[in-house]
């Protein structure tokens, strides 16, 4: 099934998210090579693709996995959980309907 992963940053986490986002970025390219990724990327906090000194508000996965536990332990060992960048995480499931 489906699911939607988000994080919230903490306040002032760009420095922080750019130490630990190759380690990141490496979680994600293992889920694409399985064909599990549907698509990921960060929030800006303001309306514009590089949000420069504003930084980022959180991230999105949407991603395949078995469970809903799977899933919460999946994002549970993520960078960006271990190290700090998100205060808070959700894991909801999603039904795709488009594209079908």
């Amino acid at each position: 099934m489906l699911y939607i992963l988000t994080g919230d940053d903490v306040p002032d986490s760009a420095e922080l998210r750019a130490k630990v986002r190759a380690a990141h970025l490496a979680r994600l390219d293992a889920l694409q090579a399985e064909g599990r990724l549907v698509l990921a990327g960060p929030i800006p906090s303001i309306d514009a693709l590089d949000p420069g000194p504003a930084g980022f508000a959180g991230s999105l996965i949407l991603a395949e996995f078995d469970s809903m536990s799977e899933a919460e332990a999946w994002l549970a060992e993520d960078p960006y959980m271990t190290a700090g960048v998100f205060a808070t995480t959700r894991v909801r499931p999603f039904n795709q309907v488009f594209p079908r």
